[in-house]
């Protein structure tokens, strides 16, 4: 390679670091495995030992990663929280140690000795304390300058609040999530249909660094402290009679410290982590080798970025070949139909992996996966198993395409895939595996708001399998709710009044709770107000529905497909026996003094909700709109008005009152 060649190598590398180590510290959404990561910084920190001409402070082998969250107090580290150089083999192991002997034999050192500790997987902390007392906890940041977190490490129960001895003290820790807690979290977000977390270092970052502690307060976060930043009044000659001290304080401090008199005592320590990996109940993603003698340390200092007295050892991603036997459908319980790899069972760090998820439709074209194909399996930050690579060369010609199913597999309805969405979901309203959550989301207060039905009491309804369908909450027994609680009579009473003032709702409760997709409150007013009766709604054509404002043909098709399901009509033929208003209850208005025109409303409003105003404008056939933009022809501004009214007067917008706006509907 010539300086040319070099030189645009060391730019795109730089630049591909750069916005890489952006997503992964500051967005804690990482775009590629931490391995492809190292593997690009190797291949700059290399290029830049070659064509040292072509050297940089703005380089991230001459910096830490990572910058200060908007939204939070900086903290000036009074002792860097540096990184750590990689090394891949134990080679480079081995070089190390040559470089730290010939500095030994410089300073008449007669013997080196090293500590060799996990390297956690999750995000460095620096904790404050005085007199004994905790004070301040930062984040890492940039090394020099770190988020104030305090609050949020306070939620973590393994930080003591106060330590034994009453000194001044500031220890660096590793916050993480264990990988049992990381396997729940990814589950409840899957069946949540939230994004899930790459990976259990940036669950840990992403919680830690959230803007209200009392989100971080309901994540599972851990701590294990591994190194003293300072201390006064106290002296230390070693590493390790730190880390005991520390215990001695009450630190959760990092369990696995291993003494090592020599080189060959630390090659077997990182094959001996290496080993126990799989078993450890957090992840790592390396071992540290540190110089043990504190004095020696200070001789031999530190560069910008990392110290010269310790290196990170990085273990290679395992990967194994195995048959992809079968794909599976599962149905979540907001009805997504995720396709699962059954696999030939294979180990793979330290686990057998039977089964994986596909994600979905896309994922499995992206891949070319067939079944009866040969794949590549990794565990992604050691924790999912996931297909990597598809070995085309081994095909045999016996391989089968897959294709997603078109009714559920539970329930035998309709199977569809929303336009600009990965997932394929089950129509059905009557699913047994969608079950639980349309019957929080019928029972909700934006729905038929039936009080004291929660999520709890709905759980304990379907175990002792009381409730069978959404029906079925209207046909509960006294004696069923209350023994769901110790001296429940009272409860059971509340409930059954709620459950039966339920009926009486307007017929856009019940549409809204439905779980039509597409069709929220507003949706469900207009069809209301259109239609009167669920069965002229029930008959309704696509043509028709596709006309209303605020429907539209993509929310149109999905109350026709909803409709003509066997399942919905059954559940509304039991609703209707069990005595559920099936009408508007809404006066119908002519007075369509406001169609055509969009309002805003902002602030506070002094005799009516927002809620209320909102309907009364859509009840003279006017729309609301939650932001200002040239279609607006009114803003309805009230005390403490914001932003929305500083826009309104910018773009000219006609801005009233509450007075103005009860002249309006007279």
């Amino acid at each position: 390679m010539d300086k040319k060649q070099a030189k645009e190598r060391i730019e795109e590398l730089r630049k591909k670091t750069e916005y890489y180590a952006e997503k992964y510290y500051d967005d804690d959404k990482p775009e590629i495995s931490d391995f492809e990561y190292d593997m690009l910084m190797v291949e700059l920190r290399n290029l830049e030992k070659e064509f040292p001409e072509f050297q940089s402070k703005e380089s991230l082998t001459q910096k830490v990663g990572g910058h200060v969250k908007e939204g939070f107090e900086k903290i000036t580290h009074e002792v860097p929280l540096q990184s750590l150089q990689d090394v891949f083999s134990l080679e480079e192991v081995e070089e190390f140690d040559n470089r730290i002997q010939e500095k030994a034999k410089e300073n008449q050192i007669e013997k080196v000795v090293y500590v060799v500790e996990t390297k956690i997987d999750g995000l460095s902390a620096a904790l404050e304390y005085k007199d004994g007392e905790f004070v301040i906890g930062a984040t890492r940041g940039n090394g020099l300058v770190g988020e104030n977190v305090t609050n949020n490490l306070k939620t973590i129960k393994t930080i003591p609040q106060k330590i034994k001895d009453k000194i001044n003290i500031t220890v660096r820790g590793e916050v993480f999530i264990s990988k049992s807690d990381f396997e729940k979290m990814n589950q409840e977000r899957e069946e949540n249909e939230e994004e899930l977390f790459a990976n259990a270092r940036n669950a840990a970052a992403g919680s830690l660094r959230q803007l209200d502690s009392k989100i971080t307060q309901k994540r599972p976060l851990d701590i294990y402290i591994f190194n003293v930043q300072k201390i006064e009044g106290k002296e230390f000659n070693s590493h390790y009679e730190e880390l005991e001290y520390l215990n001695k304080l009450g630190f959760n401090v990092n369990p696995v410290r291993i003494y090592c008199n020599n080189i060959e005592e630390v090659k077997n320590a990182i094959e001996k982590i290496g080993e126990m990996r799989e078993n450890l109940t957090f992840g790592i993603d390396g071992a540290v080798i540190k110089v043990d003698n504190l004095k020696f340390r200070e001789i031999l200092g530190t560069t910008a970025k990392t110290p010269r007295w310790a290196i990170a050892y990085k273990y290679p991603p395992e990967k194994k070949e195995t048959i992809l036997k079968d794909i599976v459908c599962q149905v979540g319980r907001t009805g997504v139909i995720t396709p699962m790899a059954i696999l030939e069972p294979v180990k793979v760090a330290g686990s057998t992996i039977s089964k994986t998820t596909l994600h979905n439709e896309d994922f499995i074209k992206q891949k070319e996966l067939k079944i009866g194909d040969t794949v590549v399996i990794q565990k992604a930050g050691d924790v999912i198993p996931e297909i990597v690579e598809v070995k085309k060369e081994k095909r045999t010609g016996k391989e089968i395409e897959f294709e997603m199913p078109k009714v559920c597999p539970v329930c035998g309805a309709k199977a569809v895939r929303e336009e600009g969405e990965a997932a394929i979901r089950c129509t059905g309203i009557e699913c047994s595996a969608k079950l639980f959550r349309n019957l929080v989301h019928f029972v909700s207060r934006e729905a038929m708001n039936i009080d004291g039905l929660g999520e709890s009491i709905i759980s304990q309804l379907l175990e002792k399998n009381l409730i069978k369908d959404i029906s079925d909450i209207y046909f509960l027994k006294f004696e069923e709710i209350s023994s769901l609680k110790k001296n429940g009579k009272k409860f059971a009473q509340n409930l059954i009044d709620s459950i039966n003032k339920s009926k009486e709702n307007d017929l856009y409760r019940l549409v809204t709770a439905l779980g039509i997709r597409q069709v929220g409150v507003k949706a469900a007013k207009v069809l209301a107000r259109k239609y009167k009766t669920i069965d002229n709604l029930i008959n309704a054509t696509y043509e028709d529905l596709s006309k209303i404002n605020d429907i539209g043909p993509i929310v149109a098709n999905s109350i026709c497909e909803f409709f003509n399901q066997g399942q919905t009509i059954d559940l509304i033929n039991k609703l209707k026996t069990a005595g559920i208003n099936m009408k508007s209850l809404e006066e119908e208005i002519t007075d369509n003094r406001f169609e055509g025109k969009v309002f805003v409303l902002t602030g506070s409003l002094e005799t009516l909700t927002r809620g209320e105003a909102s309907n009364i404008i859509e009840k003279f056939g006017g729309k609301t709109s939650g932001t200002v933009s040239k279609k607006t022809d009114y803003v309805l501004a009230g005390e403490e008005a914001g932003s929305k009214l500083d826009k309104a007067q910018k773009l000219g917008i006609k801005i009233i009152d509450e007075e103005e706006f009860k002249n309006m509907i007279k």
